[in-house]
């Protein structure tokens, strides 16, 4: 190699030392704009050397050749090793292998995550998908009554999973009662027939445990290190983990994101609640039936619980406020004083009513107290509630005093984001993953989530959220389109007619009839959650009335 070269390349390599990573470019070359928006991507700092900017650019490239026997740009290092162009970088981007070579930070994780609900399980998984290394914290402090769960989150452990089970069996009930009208014959009454609870609840139980398992053998398939500890954030990148016997093992990461979801509330000044009642993270794995229950509240929980209850033949009484809780020595039952006011309007009353068990669902709250989030900065609302931006992170603004060390802490869970739905978190969860690790700068929409409300008469809501279309309702000008109907699949049956009931609200379009574009829809009736998948594509989609009709 001529001196000259020689000295260049010297002066390659020591520029190749000093950043992590350097890329030899010119500001003409597509394939260098492409190369360089792929290291902004993923966060990544870069050195450049624009080649023809400098005055002995040719020069540089000719040693760059004498060296890596690449002539063409961009010319990339990473950690002082030759990568090569811009098709080398993206073929280790694709095979997930860029991210490592990227880490410099010195932690032990890329990405900490704390809580193995489904955002968090998600997110951990789509990151290790990306490359990232990563740990996912999951721990579940028992309740009052002493239940706990396995890996998973509230949806696959007490929410969703077993909700839908156990209002599955309380339709089969109801189907009992009309299979007679469909040819079967030697089917008694549906009076005649009752519900087994420790069968249910074992399958239950047994079904949930094996998607436990499944959980834990993709978390080691995608090489995400499961830690079943607490977690405690006790700085912007470090995290205490604490076992069950109280040992105590520090973990660091360049990002810690929080996932932990919430716990369903009790009656504040309620003696006895939590001694003596349950919410729904006890109702499930009861060993016991519950026999005469009172459910307290009007949430989806509490009419969902008590639509399955009500079938399966355990009795629930009349809304009323809660006052105290005490046990009857006698009969081992509960004696649930509440405060009851007359349909009139009269004064309320206190009355005692004797039941077997009751049920809390009175609303959900965040559980951040023994977390730590004060230690990294992290900011909290007056509901208790991490304030967050519109990509799932830390304050967007620079003037937030906290500003430097919150930039290593990301959170996803409902006590944040708009949406407090599983599917909603699940997505938001890969989709920061993504924006993390994988290039992307999409921001999860939350609006027009839809829900499906599991009581016996299944209730399905898509609801205009934001912007224009929250502002038309509000300011009434839409209009609404109703209609009862029967299914289909029930007219054999000896059930009323128009059995179903559908809502739409459009926006108010003079001149375009049928065209007017759909805000949001109420429907009413079996299989609520299977129909909503279509009318909820074609709303996102903003589909207009004809989309219907």
């Amino acid at each position: 190699m001529p001196p000259a070269l020689k000295q260049l390349a010297g002066q390659i390599g020591e520029l190749t030392s000093k950043h992590h990573v350097t890329i030899f470019s010119k500001t003409t070359c597509p394939f260098c704009r492409r190369v360089k928006s792929l290291f902004d991507s993923l966060h990544a700092s870069y050195h450049c050397v624009e080649l023809d900017q400098i005055d002995n650019g040719k020069e540089f490239q000719d040693a760059l050749e004498s060296m890596t026997g690449q002539r063409t740009v961009p010319n990339v290092f990473i950690g002082g090793k030759h990568i090569g162009g811009n098709d080398n970088c993206q073929e280790l981007f694709s095979q997930r292998k860029l991210i490592g070579l990227l880490r410099t930070h010195g932690y032990q994780y890329d990405l900490i995550v704390v809580g193995g609900g489904s955002g968090g399980l998600a997110a951990a998984k789509e990151a290790a998908q990306l490359g990232a290394k990563v740990a996912c914290f999951d721990f579940v402090t028992p309740t009052p009554t002493g239940t706990r769960w396995g890996l998973g989150g509230t949806c696959v452990n007490v929410g969703c999973i077993p909700k839908k089970l156990m209002h599955q069996a309380a339709c089969l009930r109801e189907s009992i009662a009309d299979a007679a009208s469909y040819g079967w014959e030697g089917i008694g009454a549906a009076d005649s027939i009752t519900a087994n609870w420790a069968t249910l609840r074992s399958a239950v139980q047994d079904h949930i445990g094996s998607l436990n398992w499944g959980y834990r053998v993709q978390l080691r398939t995608n090489k995400v290190e499961y830690q079943n500890r607490w977690a405690c954030i006790v700085g912007p990148n470090q995290v205490i983990g604490r076992d069950r016997g109280g040992k105590e093992t520090e973990y660091t990461a360049q990002k810690i994101l929080v996932a932990v979801g919430e716990r369903p509330n009790y009656p504040a000044g309620v003696p006895g609640a939590q001694e003596l009642g349950i919410t729904s993270d006890d109702l499930f794995s009861l060993d016991k039936p519950p026999g005469e229950t009172v459910v307290v509240g009007a949430s989806y929980v509490a009419l969902e619980c008590a639509g399955f209850l009500a079938a399966m033949g355990f009795k629930f009484i009349r809304p009323a406020v809660p006052v105290s809780l005490e046990r009857d020595s006698s009969s081992g039952r509960i004696n649930f004083k509440v405060s009851v006011t007359p349909a009139d309007g009269g004064k309320p009353s206190q009355q005692v009513v004797q039941c077997d068990t009751v049920l809390f669902a009175i609303g959900r709250a965040p559980v951040f107290s023994q977390l730590g989030l004060e230690s990294a900065g992290v900011s909290l609302s007056k509901a208790g509630r991490i304030v967050v931006n519109d990509a799932t992170g830390p304050p967007a603004s620079p003037s937030t005093p906290s500003a430097t060390q919150l930039k290593a802490v990301r959170q996803l869970t409902p006590a944040a984001i708009q949406q407090q739905k599983s599917h909603a978190v699940l997505q938001a969860g890969r989709m920061l993953a993504r924006r993390l690790y994988g290039g992307s700068a999409e921001n999860c929409d939350y609006a027009g989530v839809p829900t499906t409300v599991f009581t016996p008469l299944r209730v399905l809501l898509l609801r205009p959220e934001r912007g224009r279309a929250m502002e038309r309702v509000r300011q009434r000008r839409r209009h609404c389109l109703s209609q009862e109907f029967q299914s289909a699949g029930v007219d054999c049956a000896a059930q009323a007619e128009n059995a179903c009931y559908m809502k739409l609200v459009c926006a108010k379009a003079p001149g375009q009839e049928g065209r007017e574009p759909i805000l949001g829809m109420h429907y009413l009736g079996p299989n609520a959650g299977e129909v909503m998948q279509g009318f909820a594509l074609g709303l996102k989609k903003g589909e207009a009335l004809s989309f219907v009709l």
